[in-house]
Parts: C-alpha cells; sequence; structure tokens
C-alpha cells in the first residue's frame, strides 16, 4: 500500500505540472487556433530566471516575480512578432512558428544561462511527510495547492469577468465578437500572456523537485500537448484531467514495470484513446453543416 500511495503522490505531483502546460495550450487554442509547442519553454524560463535571481542573491518573491514577468514578456513578444504578423497563415505554418520559436528561445537560454541543470530549495523544508508509509514532499503539496488555485483562478476568470466572456466569445466565433466591440487582437495577446504566466508559475513550483535547465520545455511540452488531446484540446476541465492521468500512467509505468519505458507507456495509452475516442476524453464531435 505504501508502494502504491508513493507512485500516486508522485504521478499527481508531476501530472500537475503537464496540467499547467495543458492548460496553456487551451487558453491560446480557444482564443487563436493555434497550437503552442513553444509552450513547455516558458516552463523552462519560470524555473531558470528564478534559480539565477536567488543566486543573484534576490528574495524568493521577488525572484518568483521576475521569472513571471519575463514569460509574460516573452509570450507577448512571441505572439507580437511571430503569431500576429502570420495570423492568416494555415494552422500548419503557424503550428512550425511556434516550433521554430521553442528552438529559438532553448537557444538564447542557453546562451544566456548555462546548460547545466539547477534546482533551489523548496518552499516548505527538504523533510518529507509520511502519508500512509509514503514520504512525500512539502514541495509536492505546494505543487498541488498551486494548480488547484490556478484553476480556480481560471475559473472565476473564465465564469465570472467580462474579460473572461471575451475570451469566450473570440473562441465561439471572432467575426462576431469583433462586431460586438470586442478587441480580439487584445483578447489573443492576453491568452498568450497568461498561458506563459501559467507555464512560469509551474516551472517555478516544479524546479526543487524535478531539477530545470534551457532544454527541460522540449518534453513537457510534448507532455502537455498530449494531455490536451487526451482529455479534448480546448477544454479546460479536459486538460486538467488529461495532466493528471499522463503524471499517474507515467509513475505507475516507470514503478510496477520499468523506468526506461515511462514515456513510451503513456503515449501509447493515449494513442489508443484518442484512436476510440478523437475527441478525448471530454472533447465533443465537431459538426460541420454545409
Amino acid at each position: 500500500m505504501a508502494e502504491f500511495l508513493q507512485f500516486l503522490f508522485s504521478g499527481l505531483t508531476i501530472g500537475a505540472i503537464y496540467a499547467l502546460v495543458a492548460l496553456g495550450f487551451t487558453l491560446i487554442y480557444n482564443a487563436s487556433d493555434v497550437i503552442n509547442f513553444a509552450q513547455g519553454e516558458f516552463v523552462m524560463i519560470g524555473g531558470m530566471v528564478t534559480f539565477f535571481a536567488l543566486a543573484a542573491g534576490v528574495p524568493l518573491p521577488l525572484a518568483m516575480l521576475l521569472a513571471v514577468t519575463t514569460a509574460v514578456l516573452v509570450g507577448l513578444c512571441l505572439y507580437g512578432f511571430a503569431i500576429q504578423p502570420a495570423r492568416d497563415a494555415t494552422a500548419v505554418t503557424l503550428i512550425i512558428i511556434t516550433i521554430g520559436a521553442s528552438i529559438f528561445l532553448r537557444g538564447v537560454a542557453a546562451i544566456i544561462f548555462d546548460k547545466n541543470f539547477h534546482s533551489y530549495p523548496g518552499f516548505a523544508g527538504a523533510n518529507p511527510l509520511q502519508i500512509g508509509g509514503a514520504s512525500v514532499l512539502p514541495q509536492s503539496i505546494i505543487v498541488l495547492i498551486g494548480v488547484g488555485a490556478i484553476v480556480l483562478a481560471l475559473w472565476f476568470l473564465m465564469s465570472k469577468t467580462l474579460v473572461g466572456k471575451a475570451i469566450i466569445a473570440t473562441a465561439a466565433n471572432k467575426s462576431a465578437a469583433q462586431l460586438v466591440g470586442v478587441n480580439t487582437d487584445w483578447i489573443i495577446a492576453l491568452s498568450f500572456a497568461a498561458s506563459a504566466a501559467i507555464g512560469a508559475i509551474g516551472g517555478i513550483l516544479v524546479t526543487p523537485i524535478t531539477l530545470t535547465n534551457y532544454d527541460v520545455g522540449t518534453l513537457l511540452a510534448l507532455k502537455g500537448f498530449a494531455a490536451a488531446m487526451l482529455g479534448g484540446m480546448g477544454n479546460p476541465v479536459g486538460a486538467v484531467a488529461g495532466g493528471l492521468i499522463v503524471g499517474l500512467l507515467e509513475s505507475f509505468g516507470a514503478g510496477y514495470l520499468s523506468s526506461a519505458y515511462k514515456d513510451a507507456i503513456a503515449f501509447v495509452v493515449i494513442l489508443a484513446v484518442l484512436f476510440v475516442m478523437p475527441q478525448g476524453l471530454f472533447g465533443r464531435a465537431s459538426v460541420e453543416r454545409v
């Protein structure tokens, strides 16, 4: 039982980070129909900027604020200089642009920072908690609480504010939203900024557990995309559920089978699900009327 709980907590922790990456995919996709494969780089920026700011003597709260601000600026630059000028391009072209942006950001990070792995102390110490015989780091609890807070904040934004309604309107029909006075360019830019902030927060929270370096964003983007697809692309609830499922699959696969196959196990199961339900677990089948 203790072993099962150990794998469970580990899977939920890393799955929560995949859920944040998937939420970033979902925000941008809903507002602009763009699949942003540079989403993982925002997680990298959050962890790397926080580490080097702490190393320079900046207090933790200010280091976290600096990391989130940096990621938001990068997200806005990505939209303003890469996505917005090509807004009339095909979906494949936009995907290639985001992949190019991902490669560019990794190269810049390798130059500005370094190519080593880094970490910093957990926010609540390093002494593990004993829950049902399993050892759980306090930072894992903080990760889960942080993800829950972000999900609640997004729910409040989308359902209780005018900005959220504008995002929903833009996602439903961009032209109609423009006709009723919604500044869709501003809304799409906001979605890029918000997704960058969410990714950076994920990087800040998880770095004390999993380490970070300039190249961690690639695999995170793939896992986050898989989570978004598994849950149903464009569905925030599905993004969270998909992220947790991917994390649990990895953890139990590594624990009970082999850690060498943990990445493959998750993707094989996801592919199996998508062959049966192409719209994902929580997505809706699209209907096109002609």
